[in-house]
């Protein structure tokens, strides 16, 4: 099995599809990934399961990559049952995920937002560029950029998952600038595809962050990294001024003031 830990799991998943089945029920989402060159002993240590998870899992990867070999079966202490286990995160770490609570609020409202571009005669294109603005000031410079310039930079840069997030930040720059180019043109078919792409893609991205990615970061800091990232971070802050996060979240409220509105109507 050695042999079979230190190889990508993408290839694994590719010779024995059921790998990925596996994985799949342990809400390791390795099947999706676009990159999919992390080792298999990596994939699990990055998801930090409990000792029986774990066990239990390598177990029926073995069984499904070799059906024809006697493999002995995890011995699992039934009267010791695992309690979910309570993510915690360091300051800096806790002030990211915050941050994605105001992002996470306007992604909420995107179907809404699209629904009243489609039903408007004109587009309404300064409710979209406003919409882009805090996208691209509040999530992408003011949040992502710590992610990028400080948090990815206390680990390997090179990592599957970190490569991941860099991906995802840029294919999101990318839907952002083609929801501009159809405002711009007045395309209401443009903006809403990649309206909703932005969408799914950041749920999806935020919740790998907030689950995985940032824990598997915290687990790895010595309190001396703790301490300089929480200053870094402050720093980063202070740089843009405490006002920016107030302007973009008074924003979110207005939003949601008028199209939660919209929808009781």
């Amino acid at each position: 099995m050695e042999n079979v830990l230190n190889k990508e799991i993408k290839t694994i998943i590719d010779a024995c599809p059921e790998v990925g089945r596996i994985l799949d029920e342990y809400g390791i989402g390795c099947v999706p990934c676009s990159v999919g060159s992390c080792l298999l002993k990596d994939v699990v240590g990055i998801h930090n399961l409990d000792p029986q998870q774990e066990a239990t899992l390598m177990y029926r990867i073995e069984k499904a990559i070799y059906p024809d070999r006697k493999v002995s079966e995890p011995v699992i202490d039934t009267t010791k049952k695992s309690a979910p286990k309570k993510i915690t995160y360091s300051p800096s770490v806790r002030k990211l995920v915050d941050e994605h609570v105001l992002i996470k609020r306007l992604l909420a409202l995107i179907p809404t937002i699209v629904d009243y571009i489609e039903s408007s005669i004109k587009v309404d294109k300064d409710l979209v560029l406003k919409c882009v603005d805090f996208i691209r000031t509040y999530a992408d410079k003011y949040h992502h950029m710590k992610e990028e310039d400080i948090l990815f930079r206390y680990v390997d840069e090179k990592a599957d998952i970190i490569q991941v997030m860099y991906k995802d930040h840029d294919t999101g720059r990318g839907y952002i600038r083609l929801v501009v180019e159809g405002a711009e043109k007045g395309d209401k078919a443009l903006i809403k595809e990649n309206m909703l792409a932005y969408r799914e893609l950041l749920t999806q991205h935020i919740k790998k962050e907030d689950e995985i990615l940032y824990p598997w970061i915290d687990r790895q800091l010595s309190t001396t990294q703790v301490g300089e990232m929480f200053r870094k971070c402050n720093e980063a802050d202070a740089s843009v001024g405490e006002e920016l996060p107030k302007k973009y979240e008074k924003f979110i409220c207005d939003l949601e003031e008028k199209f939660l509105q919209e929808v009781a109507k």
